[in-house]
């Protein structure tokens, strides 16, 4: 036996207005009707719910029962109601991200994930940090949502979704002869016969070609040293003095003894991309919201000159 949920909404509202006539108001029913309802709901269950009164009506002890758990019933379905609206709207779910190793220092990164969560605090946001490749197998396979990402991917099966492109500045050892530069741009030249230390060359390509590309355009081939797999052992290898980085600029947030930054001359100056990549289609509505909300910041962050174009 399977009851009507329409009959049990009506039994609890003649439960609670102990009425026929003032719940049909209560639910903006004839009375005739109602009484139909609770009738047939009392046969379907082969028992008597209310004592019909010249006042009203009063429940058995079989309808006592029932309205605690008509109550509970009805109050859990409007909770489910809820919940679906809330996570067709995207206010509800799980979001998985992707965050390249350099990505939180740009201040742009860790300013939009936390203004999401104080959007959708029903959201549960998930960061892996992982290197390019790692992130478009990831997001091929639907394990990520999201990725903040160095490189300019190109992927049929994803969306690449273009909001920043950082300078570049020279990470060095502190004693190297141009550390102690006063605050002057170099040119590029000057570090021509350095060794650099590449930065994941396979897995995220995107600094390692930034860097190839501009010590081509300053006239000379970088020499690569040692391979680091994330920018801290890279800037550890800088500080033990085995080489020179170019790193994003905003890594100037890390001070690490041994290191110092150097700015390079405006034409000499590489940049980095700092892109959202998402699958094709429509995903997740938190997906969605999710990247309207970064979209909309790097726009308004280029209009104030805080994320250059």
């Amino acid at each position: 036996m399977t009851l009507d949920l329409r009959q049990l909404r009506y039994f609890v509202a003649v439960a609670e207005e102990g009425h026929i006539t003032r719940a049909a108001e209560r639910l903006g029913m004839a009375q005739p009707p109602l009484s139909q309802q609770i009738k047939a709901l009392e046969d379907r269950l082969g028992l008597r719910l209310f004592h019909r009164r010249a006042r009203g009506v009063e429940l058995t002890e079989a309808g006592a029962a029932l309205l605690e758990e008509a109550r509970i019933i009805l109050a859990r379905l409007e909770q489910a109601e809820r919940a679906a609206l809330s996570a067709a709207r995207g206010e509800q779910g799980q979001l998985r991200v992707g965050v390249a190793p350099t990505a939180p220092f740009h201040p742009f990164v860790p300013r939009v994930i936390r203004t999401f969560r104080e959007a959708f605090p029903g959201v549960t946001v998930t960061l892996d940090e992982c290197l390019s490749r790692q992130a478009v197998e990831s997001l091929r396979e639907a394990r990520l949502d999201v990725a903040f990402v160095r490189a300019e991917i190109e992927d049929a099966e994803l969306t690449l979704h273009r909001m920043i492109r950082e300078p570049m500045v020279v990470a060095l050892p502190a004693a190297h002869p141009l550390a102690d530069g006063g605050g002057t741009p170099r040119p590029l030249a000057d570090f021509a016969q350095d060794a650099f230390i590449a930065f994941a060359r396979v897995e995220g390509p995107g600094m390692f070609d930034a860097t190839a590309a501009a010590c081509l355009k300053a006239g000379f081939s970088p020499r690569i040293g040692q391979e680091a797999p994330r920018i801290t052992s890279t800037l550890g290898l800088v500080a033990a003095g085995l080489g020179i980085a170019l790193v994003p600029d905003s890594m100037r947030r890390v001070q690490m003894d041994g290191v110092a930054y150097l700015e390079l001359r405006e034409e000499d100056r590489p940049a980095v991309p700092l892109h959202l990549a998402t699958r094709r289609g429509l995903g997740s509505p938190a997906m969605r919201n999710f990247v309207d909300l970064v979209r909309k910041a790097a726009r308004e962050g280029t209009r104030e000159g805080a994320a250059p174009p």
